[in-house]
């Protein structure tokens, strides 16, 4: 008798840890909003049998690798064009398993209060990734202060300006030092989840922001392997729910947008 009882106990606490196992997703996110949110979805996926694991980085490259080298599970941090420029640049074969949201990219001065104000050889900062750099340099053309030789690159560097008037003078820097360096240049273009941290308000302290259109979206980014799995299929859903929505459209008052 007792044999037969310690045989039920070892099957029912092998059945327990194997599940625990199982259903446990380590995510790779940047502060805000992307670690808010998935904290948000925390308690809906526990109820569906899974537990999310988020690991705050303050870096776009560490999310990445952590995930290529199966360290984490999957990461939110990143747009499509950003994780395409790193497949290219690394050889990694990561992929998107669904888009969230987007935060519209804006240009913030503590010295001016339009562009307009900006005087001739003006210092300009704008994030040293070629993605976001050419984002920036878009929202600018945009504005009227430049142009490029292909209007729609992407992927622009200051060396890609046809037309400068006002000479400005363009800093390329890591984009999460940016917000710390506000008062040294006359304006810098920000990436939302950094201006957030830094406790600027995207629709109201932006000189200029992107649209709702803005291509850019947000995306839960996983491995060929791994991005089909139950738990994955889960958070996405859960990332697209309602409920999403509606956190996504209280707490962030437009400087975040849902994409669905």
């Amino acid at each position: 008798m007792n044999f037969k009882k310690s045989l039920v106990a070892l099957a029912a606490a092998a059945t327990f840890s194997g599940a625990v196992a199982a259903d446990t997703l380590s995510i790779a996110a940047t502060p805000v909003p992307h670690a808010e949110i998935l904290e948000f979805v925390k308690p809906q996926l526990a109820e569906q049998g899974v537990e999310l694991d988020v690991k705050v980085f303050t870096d776009y490259i560490q999310p990445n690798i952590q995930v290529d080298q199966k360290r984490m599970d999957a990461n939110f941090f990143q747009h499509q064009p950003y994780l395409d420029e790193f497949n290219d640049g690394r050889g990694t074969d990561l992929v998107t398993v669904t888009g969230v949201h987007v935060e519209p990219f804006g240009a913030y001065s503590s010295k001016i209060e339009s562009l307009d104000d900006l005087k001739e050889g003006g210092v300009v900062a704008i994030p040293n990734d070629p993605t976001n750099g050419g984002r920036a340099l878009l929202l600018l053309q945009k504005a009227g202060l430049i142009t490029l030789e292909d209007e729609s690159k992407i992927t622009a560097t200051p060396r890609d300006i046809a037309d400068n008037p006002k000479d400005l003078d363009f800093k390329e820097l890591e984009a999460a030092t940016l917000p710390r360096i506000l008062g040294q240049v006359d304006v810098a273009l920000i990436n939302t989840n950094y201006a957030l941290e830094a406790g600027l308000n995207p629709s109201e302290d932006a000189l200029i922001i992107e649209g709702s259109e803005s291509p850019y979206v947000n995306i839960l980014v996983a491995r060929p392997d791994n991005k089909d799995s139950e738990a994955m299929q889960k958070l996405a859903a859960a990332l697209k729910s309602d409920a999403v929505k509606d956190f996504i459209m209280e707490k962030y008052e437009g400087a975040v947008v849902p994409a669905f």
